[in-house]
């Protein structure tokens, strides 16, 4: 059986694949620096887990040992000014690992790259291409511009500017021409791909059959979502960097994220060549046309059926260290704020409330006082709230709900979150089911461990704030819980 191997997995791309490998029946591993995050997936019990770090040679070789096929799906965007250096030095010790594990394929999923001027993350893409593609491994690189998905980073962002927006001012990139193509398709070649001859070693642009402006697009969404349409202002004043500031606050996609989206849209991304049809034949009915793909998109979301998100990966600077109460924590300066209730509910009640938290639920505190500390997360430029729930009942480890992300999850009795807000230190939020004594009890915890003095002062600064809402959320929780979860 041909083994695969499937970096980035967490991801958004990652996480589809690896169900589309097993089902074309080949073997898979997935490699990823937390392997623990991968734990709630449908078909974690199906593959393989090699746990390594891109950037560590030896572990990196040690995931590649007896992979046939090697699927790479790493990229650093919105990690901060070095992450052109990130990706290059990635890249280059997967390209050494896989020839050295005698890798016979490598695929990389990249950018189509404008010849002039292209954005630093669309450079940064062509440059992992070239290093994967000298490895003297036979290398794959599929260049792909939009890809419409429900999840997309692109999709969301496209999603939330048309609907928020009837009337919107916007950049001269919305002129743009593009070749959007559907994830069912972009998952399609990455599987054939498996199946390429060693002789061929190349890149290949990949697209849909339509070729749109943004601003074609948008008004192409709108259309399918049963929106009138969209009045667009072209302007000249807006810089990426303030666009992508725009787009920060219009939608779920952060500044950091959104800016180097933002860049590459500047360029035309339009297929030059279709040559995998020579490998990889359309099928019959042909490529999925632009309408096509949001139709699929939006069904999946209005039926809560969005397997991976953008926000699947977990966010760019965002904390890696233990929680503090684990034994193999450092030490240092600790607070907590600690509280329960017992609940007039079935254990079963109460856990319902808990994992359905966020999103459109809330956090049963002080609304008001929630959407404010996620206004002025997205001005700091992070995540802010808007990036909601994968799914409205149901969490994974490694899912993002609002601006915190699933560290742990045991069904019924825990659920651990890791904040991903812009903070002077690491936060965590533990809520808790429990019996004691014959009755169901709800308990909650909120860690900070603060970074320097300002961390101290941020603590003590905005403790009577917390006092409120998370005074405020046990009685809430107990009463939802009490009336069955509503």
């Amino acid at each position: 059986m041909t083994r695969c191997l499937v970096t980035g997995a967490t991801g958004y791309i990652g996480g589809r694949l690896v169900p589309e490998l097993l089902r074309a029946g080949y073997g898979v591993r997935c490699m990823a620096r937390s392997p623990g995050r991968l734990r709630d997936h449908a078909w974690h019990a199906r593959v393989e887990i090699g746990q390594a770090d891109a950037l560590v040679p030896e572990q990196t070789r040690a995931a590649l040992e007896s992979v046939d096929v090697a699927y790479y799906l790493i990229h650093t965007m919105g990690s901060g000014r070095d992450f052109a250096g990130k990706d290059r030095a990635a890249a280059t010790v997967f390209a050494s690992a896989a020839k050295d594990a005698g890798v016979r394929r490598i695929v990389y999923l990249g950018g189509l790259t404008p010849a002039d001027k292209p954005s630093p993350h669309m450079r940064s893409r062509g440059e992992v291409a070239r290093i994967l593609l000298d490895s003297d491994v036979p290398t794959a690189v599929l260049r792909a511009a939009m890809i419409i998905g429900s999840g997309s980073v692109s999709f969301e962002m496209l999603r939330y500017l048309t609907e928020r927006l009837p009337v919107m001012t916007t950049p001269r990139w919305v002129r743009t021409r593009t070749q959007p193509i559907a994830i069912r398709d972009v998952l399609r070649y990455l599987v054939a791909c498996a199946e390429l001859p060693p002789e061929v070693s190349r890149g290949f642009d990949i697209g849909g059959p339509d070729v749109l402006s943004y601003g074609e697009m948008m008004q192409g969404y709108a259309d399918a979502a049963g929106l009138p349409p969209r009045v667009i202002i072209p302007v000249p004043l807006l810089t990426p960097r303030l666009s992508s500031y725009w787009v920060g606050l219009v939608t779920p996609v952060p500044a950091g994220v959104a800016r180097p989206l933002v860049e590459s849209l500047r360029n035309e991304a339009v297929c030059r060549e279709h040559d995998i049809a020579r490998h990889v034949p359309d099928p019959p009915e042909g490529l999925i046309g632009f309408r096509q793909a949001v139709d699929l998109a939006l069904r999946r979301i209005k039926e809560a059926d969005v397997a991976t998100r953008w926000s699947s990966a977990s966010t760019p600077g965002a904390p890696s260290d233990p929680l503090p109460t684990d034994p193999d924590w450092a030490g240092g300066s600790l607070y907590v704020d600690e509280r329960s209730r017992p609940v007039n509910a079935a254990p079963e009640e109460l856990w319902r409330v808990i994992e359905g938290i966020g999103g459109d639920n809330g956090w049963y505190s002080l609304p008001v006082a929630w959407r404010v500390r996620g206004l002025l997360d997205r001005l700091m430029g992070g995540v802010g709230l808007r990036r909601g729930r994968r799914d409205p009942h149901r969490l994974r480890v490694g899912d993002a709900l609002d601006f915190w992300r699933v560290e742990e999850i045991v069904p019924g009795s825990l659920l651990r979150l890791r904040a991903e807000m812009r903070l002077p230190g690491l936060a965590w939020l533990e809520l808790t089911c429990r019996k004691e004594n014959g009755r169901t009890v709800y308990g909650q915890r909120a860690i900070f461990h603060p970074r320097g003095l300002l961390g101290h002062l941020y603590w003590w600064g905005i403790s009577p704030l917390h006092g409120l809402i998370f005074g405020r959320m046990p009685g809430n929780v107990a009463r939802a819980a009490a009336r069955g979860g509503r």
